[in-house]
């Protein structure tokens, strides 16, 4: 059996093992091992005993539970309810107010998480209630809450960014930096789609909270004042290369625990609460990375992946052309599939093809976080679709679904914005390291 046989058959297994729901880290370790075992049987145990430890001893991945940390720590100490609230203090009186205050809060919240499932479940539970009390459409406030939570991974610290740093062998700190405008792009956009849906249908937001005194915003804003500071100092200090991006996660975890000290919410069982969801989701994503790498040696021993660069080489495509065909396969796999799930199945393989056509892996690592967003929203299997209605259970999944569809053109524009104008992406980066 030759490789192309055999890297068709561990595609074929992989799928296979991945719709009956056997955990994606686990199914490609298994697959990866197993090709590698067929190509070269001496070379099995370890690849994948190395590729383990590789990823284990990795210091730049001691991000991801630090950012874990520091997000759970802002939901536990009520840093993240004060951030809702100034949102909703500045925001709530104009039409679609609140929809564009969890929006604005969710991107807050994912400056200080990098996940996209923490953002939606936190500021989901805080605003959610608040929106049905002023009768906003259950569509508009569960579509706000799913698609301002997919910032997540695109706002810095981003776990997806931190993933695709170590699939692709880039930057962190470059990511992160790329990863600045766009979120903030891709903000604005979704309170522009709240705008026009409410100004189309203004009964989808009949009421809104009466206008406060600039005062009471200001005494807000600084309840907020936490948060804020650790943002800005976080990605600031990432931006001006004061410390790494390692560095700023342990600085902004640190201070996450010093204020949530000092508001005498680091009780015996918030420690517990915080420490094991910590564990629970960091041991996840290092199980996906163990498997991913196991898989990429195994691609990587096919020769698959040359023979499909040298097959676009050979019909003439330009670098662009490759990566809108990539992002139109992001989508419709987003449709079916966890975006972490693609981002480690996809990147060994697309590599290898768009780089010698002269991309810039920072710019498409945007536009993929953001085709990978869409998925996250996209039916049937969106998965902060499914966090939302575990918040909203009288809340119909179709209602939902079709209240994310304003959302899902706002991040198509953004896409299409960033590929028309790649210095949305690389502006930050540039600026920052040359």
């Amino acid at each position: 059996m030759d490789n192309t046989a055999i890297a068709f058959l561990g595609f074929l297994a992989l799928f296979i093992l991945l719709f009956i729901r056997m955990p994606v880290g686990v199914t490609m370790m298994l697959v990866g091992t197993a090709g590698i075992y067929f190509i070269r049987p001496q070379a099995a145990i370890p690849k994948l005993a190395g590729e383990i430890y590789n990823e284990a001893s990795n210091y730049p991945l001691t991000i991801i539970p630090l950012f874990v940390l520091m997000g759970n720590l802002a939901g536990v100490s009520g840093m993240s309810r004060d951030l809702y609230d100034a949102a909703h203090s500045w925001l709530g009186h104009l039409k679609g107010g609140l929809a564009s205050a969890t929006v604005v809060g969710c991107a807050g919240f994912s400056a200080l998480s990098g996940s996209s499932l923490a953002a939606a479940l936190t500021m989901g539970r805080v605003s959610l209630p608040e929106m049905q009390r002023y009768n906003y459409h259950n569509g508009l406030a569960t579509g706000s809450i799913a698609a301002g939570g997919t910032l997540g991974i695109l706002i810095p610290p981003s776990a997806g960014f931190v993933i695709y740093a170590i699939l692709t062998e880039e930057s962190i700190g470059r990511l992160f930096m790329a990863g600045v405008i766009p979120g903030l792009l891709l903000t604005a956009l979704f309170i522009l789609a709240i705008w026009i849906v409410v100004a189309r249908d203004p009964e989808m937001a009949p009421g809104g909270a009466s206008a406060e005194s600039l005062r009471k915003r200001l005494r807000a804003l600084a309840r907020a004042g936490w948060i804020v500071g650790i943002i800005v100092l976080t990605i600031g200090g990432i931006y001006t290369g004061v410390f790494s991006a390692v560095e700023a996660a342990g600085i902004g975890a640190f201070l996450a625990l010093v204020v949530t000290a000092i508001r005498r919410k680091l009780t015996w069982a918030n420690i517990v609460e915080v420490f094991s969801s910590t564990l629970k989701s960091s041991g996840t994503v290092f199980m996906i990375l163990f498997g991913a790498f196991v898989f990429k040696t195994f691609i990587g021993f096919t020769g698959i992946t040359y023979a499909l660069s040298l097959w676009v080489d050979s019909q003439g495509f330009t670098g662009v052309q490759v990566v809108i065909a990539f992002l139109a396969i992001f989508i419709v796999l987003g449709m079916f599939m966890d975006g972490f799930a693609i981002l480690v199945l996809t990147v060994p393989l697309v590599q290898p093809i768009i780089e010698p056509l002269g991309i810039n892996m920072v710019w498409f690592g945007v536009l993929m976080v953001i085709a990978l967003e869409m998925g996250l929203i996209s039916p049937p299997v969106g998965v902060n679709v499914f966090v939302v209605k575990g918040i909203a259970p009288d809340v119909s999944l179709n209602t939902i679904f079709r209240g994310i569809w304003p959302f899902w053109f706002a991040m198509l524009a953004a896409v299409i914005l960033v590929l028309m104008f790649p210095q949305l992406a690389l502006l930050l980066p540039n600026t920052m390291f040359g």
